[in-house]
């Protein structure tokens, strides 16, 4: 297990990125900002690296990796930092990792889910219950006995995986009623994301997965097209659908984690001691990150309540027992078998 550290530097924008007021978006921390290309400001320095982002720059991975540049320029003397680019301004996921492959972008923060097209033994650590909790995902994530071996993998494709951040639980909420069991889903179409697994994941757990833009689900749900969705607290509120679908029901099935990929050509062009010091402040940053998370999903959930949502706990164990034909059809290789089974043991 990863041994936590004191988040020192850094510690102002942990406290300064709040709730708003209105419809639980955030403020941005003072000393972040966003320059007029779209990156969250960064401190000079002779190589200024490049983090693409699909989320605001409030987010709590853009936050710790903006931090993580600041510490980077102090510790190698104005060496290297780095500059975060949020709301897809280098381009959709997707498109980043390959302008990451081609040493156009260098580094990305990506959903686990991207990494299954270039290994699929990446879907291990993408499935429904895989982990018990934020704490059990941080614990094996970053765990080089557990993950090494398929961070590794891909770098023959000109990916390497520097590390993962937990990016919150999902859970499913609709416009019509609590969510007690799998037959209480029966009927309504939850938006997923585009992903076969993710569709076949909602269906095994009782509604009807449909597979749809973020920037859409309002609009759906408001006109009857969507009866819902899933997603943590946070995009919950921040994209205010609490006031289209106010019932929240944590049935907490999924945490897809976020990775950080770069280049092997990018990371291994630095020197030996300053990867050591990216590698050290890279731990402070995924602390920095989970205090960050864990503050905000707490704050989202009053923002949202305040908007009128209900939030209820279900026994999630039917909806568990529900998806388990999906480990049966995801997990194809013995390397995945294996996976799964190394994060399901650090649960016990």
């Amino acid at each position: 297990m990863r041994l936590k550290k004191m988040v020192v530097a850094g510690t102002a924008a942990l406290v300064a990125v709040t709730l708003t007021a209105c419809g639980g978006g955030f403020e941005a921390p003072a000393e972040g900002g966003t320059d007029a290309t779209g990156g969250a400001g960064a401190p000079e320095a002779e190589t200024v690296f490049k983090v693409a982002f699909n989320q605001n720059a409030d987010q709590p991975e853009a936050v710790a990796m903006t931090n993580l540049g600041e510490r980077l320029a102090e510790r190698t003397d104005g060496r290297y930092t780095l500059e975060v680019f949020p709301n897809e301004t280098l381009g959709a996921q997707k498109d980043t990792v390959e302008l990451v492959q081609s040493g156009t972008v260098d580094f990305a923060l990506v959903a686990g889910s991207l990494l299954e097209n270039f290994n699929p033994d990446f879907v291990a650590l993408n499935l429904p219950y895989v982990y018990d909790s934020q704490e059990h995902q941080e614990a094996v994530l970053n765990d080089p006995e557990i993950t090494g071996d398929l961070f590794t993998s891909i770098e023959d494709q000109n990916l390497r995986v520097l590390g993962g951040f937990s990016a919150g639980v999902r859970s499913v909420y609709n416009s019509s009623h609590p969510i007690e069991a799998p037959e209480d889903l029966d009927g309504l179409k939850i938006r997923v994301m585009e992903s076969d697994t993710n569709t076949r994941m909602l269906d095994l757990m009782g509604g009807t997965g449909t597979p749809m833009g973020q920037g859409e689900v309002y609009t759906a749900i408001q006109s009857g097209v969507l009866d819902g969705g899933e997603n943590n607290e946070s995009i919950y509120a921040n994209l205010k659908h609490a006031e289209v679908a106010p019932y929240y029901s944590y049935t907490k099935h999924l945490m897809i984690p976020d990775y950080l990929i770069t280049s092997p050509a990018v990371f291994d062009a630095m020197s030996e001691e300053d990867r050591a010091v990216f590698l050290e402040e890279l731990e402070v940053a995924y602390e920095e990150s989970s205090e960050l998370t864990t503050k905000v999903m707490t704050e989202s959930q009053a923002a949202a309540e305040e908007a009128g949502a209900q939030f209820n706990e279900p026994d999630i164990e039917p909806f568990r027992t529900a998806v388990e034909p999906l480990l049966d059809e995801s997990l194809t290789t013995d390397t995945a078998k294996d996976l799964y089974d190394s994060v399901r043991a650090a649960a016990k």
